[in-house]
């Protein structure tokens, strides 16, 4: 040992400094030394720590960055809102905004006409000035897109000239698409123009309700857990190894308490390292965060920054946790000075113990079934932690309880089940992660798929009659129906135009505040795909029956639009038709049921139509992927700011979409580090035993049982992993949803999916760990020293 421990004085020297506190601190000074003296096997345990607590790590640290991320985006969104209901006055500090939202193949773009009013108008975040009638500032990612070849078809739609970009100021996200346009024509229109003097609206959060809340909580729990069980298991790495140095440190002079100082101090060290890996990993992971759209827009690589409180609580917990782990998995070794003693007598695993961990879940779950839908979110998150550690604690007994048992077989399963009865723990703890994250999985289906009732409603549209739904604002009024429809209709992939002019009607001499009436004005055509009649013709006028009581009749005198805001002219009288036909309701394509007055385009004169508002139904070609495409960019050439709106028959609520999305992106991560991890594991495994494996080859044992062999001891645990995650994860999905006070159902063809992914990870892990394994079975690993 005068290699590893020059330059480190006698560790069983006293110094002058003899109290416990001194004793602590040089014993743990000489054991990180130490740590680096080990030649290339204490590297490379170090290596191998550090990785593997280092993915656990970045991964902690982008969850702790989550709150900031979620905090600069809603401060950024507030800033540049402006509420379209509140007009302000005219002045030299006025600006007209309008709406142009926009789709382009399922991509949203959040569009804004600007028209100034004065020198002093404000300027939207992210912009240095105000773009000429017929320019535009565009978002970056927006300007990706118009200069792609993907977005041709889009720039026939926006087809103003790029006077600049706009700044993250004035974005969501890095990859939202946004554009803000210049004009000279915009006039007010309230609900769909405002007059604002300055940008900046806090709007009342809605909140999350039980369901989704619930889908949150435990998404953070199911997700951060097998990265914490992750890093346990990566602080083993090269425990063996460490074991034996410990001895020879023995041999010199070092006592038991000693050892263990030394075995800590070296698990510090590697989990100080694991840190410094990890932060140079999150910083990798941060700057390419801009090319990645979570939540549908992401992120600025400014945003991702950890909250300082959970990154000092992941900076102190990581190494006291290694200290600990480090500690307690040298309960049952005795430390000889001639080498390392494990205790023979090997007693069961205890059970009492492991029933506790999870009972104590129960025991904070419990008292929250009777609070009608309303809990404690942190209790609730305690709760599945504590179920779910439970079940990675379960799994060694289970695992030894089971393998106790097996027997017989071919030689590479007699291999397996022998190196299990041996030693299940090494193996147990390579699959404990991913068998708590399929626990976890199952259970949060199960909430996901309450969440999904809750959140997908059926909106009653009929998608097979219409398509979409353009509605046009005051600048496209009734008179231009028939062209609107003609140049609806002759944009590739369309098929049909169904064009409505509808407008308010009160009774004659009427005060603004007196009751509205609808008014509607089509083509016979259009006409019966809204009512039940028998026979139409130009000229006609029809109203529904039954009437309300106060419902305009025919022989009445009404008066068409009421005021729109102070000054507003006062809208012309007309009066319905003695002849006007009673005819039955039908539902439209939009779900709806219209009542009222119906009349067909030549019953009513220029005036009254000039008070209508279009609004169109469009049938287009299925088997056009872009007819919806080119019926947009035919919507814009008559009104930029006319509102489309595709018919479907259900309705997903935006924030359970958000939620989706963002979960999805954290199971990809996680898998990716289970994966990683499972992979990291295995490879430790095999280089523990590469003395083995050489000398079962050299004495002539196939190669093909070593690799089967090594199959069968992470499959075994898997298995009776997933047999234990099946009902721990449904039980839980059933208790969580009790405490919503929501309906039980199990998936079970997903819950199948998700063990088979689980496996599929396994297989791809072992797959990967082939060529080591091949390499440590030449006989060349039999020299030693």
């Amino acid at each position: 040992m005068s290699g590893p421990t020059r330059g480190v004085p006698p560790v069983g020297s006293r110094s002058a400094a003899s109290g416990p506190y001194a004793r602590w601190a040089r014993d743990l000074a000489i054991g990180a030394r130490l740590a680096f003296a080990g030649g290339r096997s204490g590297w490379v345990r170090i290596a191998m720590i550090a990785v593997g607590v280092g993915l656990g790590v970045a991964m902690l640290l982008v969850a702790a960055s989550m709150p900031t991320m979620l905090q600069e985006r809603h401060e950024r969104t507030s800033a540049r809102a402006n509420r379209m209901g509140v007009q302000s006055p005219r002045s030299d500090r006025s600006l007209l905004v309008g709406m142009a939202d926009t789709e382009f193949r399922d991509k949203d773009i959040r569009g804004r006409v600007l028209r100034p009013e004065g020198p002093r108008a404000p300027l939207p975040p992210g912009v240095t000035a105000f773009p000429r009638p017929g320019e535009m500032v565009v978002s970056p990612a927006l300007a990706d897109l118009l200069s792609s070849r993907e977005g041709a078809l889009l720039r026939a739609r926006l087809n103003y000239r790029i006077a600049g970009t706009i700044g993250p100021r004035g974005l969501e996200g890095a990859r939202e698409y946004a554009f803000y346009l210049g004009s000279d024509r915009l006039t007010e229109q309230p609900g769909h123009v405002a007059r604002v003097t300055a940008f900046g609206y806090h709007s009342p959060s809605e909140g999350l309700g039980p369901v989704l809340l619930l889908l949150v909580v435990i998404a953070f729990v199911v997700l951060l857990l097998p990265i914490a069980v992750f890093i346990g298991t990566a602080m083993r790495f090269g425990g063996e190894s460490r074991d034996r140095r410990l001895a020879a440190l023995r041999l010199i002079g070092a006592d038991q308490r000693m050892a263990r100082r030394f075995a800590a101090a070296e698990a510090m060290v590697a989990a100080v390292f694991g840190l410094v890996v990890g932060a140079l990993v999150f910083l990798v992971v941060r700057v390419f965060v801009e090319r990645i759209a979570i939540f549908g827009v992401g992120f600025f690589t400014a945003d991702v920054r950890p909250a300082p409180a959970p990154a000092a609580l992941i900076a102190l917990a990581v190494p006291a946790s290694a200290v600990s782990i480090a500690l307690f998995s040298l309960r049952k070794v005795m430390i000889e000075p001639l080498g390392v003693v494990r205790r023979a007598a090997r007693a069961r695993r205890r059970l009492w113990w492991r029933v506790a961990v999870p009972v104590s879940g129960l025991a904070l779950l419990y008292p929250l079934l009777d609070r009608g839908g309303d809990f404690n979110q942190y209790q609730v998150a305690g709760g599945v932690a504590l179920l779910l550690i439970g079940v990675a604690t379960l799994l060694p007994w289970v695992v030894e309880a089971v393998v106790g048992r097996l027997g017989g077989g071919r030689p590479s399963w007699q291999l397996a089940v022998r190196r299990l009865q041996l030693d299940s723990g090494t193996s147990v703890r390579a699959v404990s992660g991913i068998v708590v994250a399929v626990a976890g999985a199952i259970a949060l289906q199960t909430i996901f798929a309450a969440a999904s009732d809750d959140s997908v409603k059926r909106t009653g549209q009929d998608p097979s009659r219409a398509q979409a739904q353009v509605s046009f604002g005051k600048t496209i009024d009734g008179t231009r129906a028939a062209e609107v429809a003609a140049r609806l209709g002759s944009a590739p992939g369309v098929r049909g135009v169904i064009a409505e002019a509808t407008a308010a009607m009160a009774p004659g001499g009427a005060k603004d505040d007196a009751s509205d009436f609808p008014l509607t004005v089509a083509d016979c055509p259009a006409l019966r795909e809204l009512l039940r009649i028998d026979r139409c013709a130009d000229g006609d006028v029809f109203f529904t029956a039954p009437q309300e009581p106060d419902t305009p009749r025919p022989g009445t005198t009404v008066r068409i639009g009421p005021d729109e805001g102070v000054g507003a002219t006062p809208g012309p009288s007309w009066r319905i038709p003695a002849s006007a036909h009673p005819t039955g309701q039908r539902a439209d394509p939009r779900g709806t049921t219209q009542t009222g007055i119906f009349a067909t385009f030549s019953a009513l004169d220029r005036r009254i139509l000039q008070r209508t508002r279009i609004t169109t139904l469009v049938r287009v070609d299925g088997g056009n992927r872009d007819a919806l495409e080119h019926m947009r960019n035919a919507v814009a050439t008559i009104d930029p700011m006319a509102d489309v709106t595709v018919l479907s028959s259900t309705r997903t609520d935006g924030r359970f979409n958000a939620i989706r999305r963002g979960l999805f992106i954290g199971v990809v991560a996680a898998l990716l580090v289970i994966g990683a991890s499972l992979l990291v594991t295995s490879l430790e495994q095999m280089r523990q035993r590469r003395r083995l494996l050489a000398m079962l080859v050299a004495f002539g044992t196939p190669r093909s049982v070593l690799n089967w062999s090594m199959l069968w001891q992470t499959a075994v645990p898997m298995l009776l992993g997933l047999m234990l995650a099946i009902p721990a994860g449904a039980g839980l999905g059933a208790l969580l949803l009790q405490i919503v006070n929501e309906p039980v159902s199990v998936n079970w063809g997903v819950v199948a999916g998700i063990c088979g992914v689980a496996g599929g990870v396994v297989l791809l892990v072992t797959a990967l760990s082939l060529p080591a394994l091949r390499r440590l079975m030449d006989p060349e690993g039999l020299r030693t020293e």
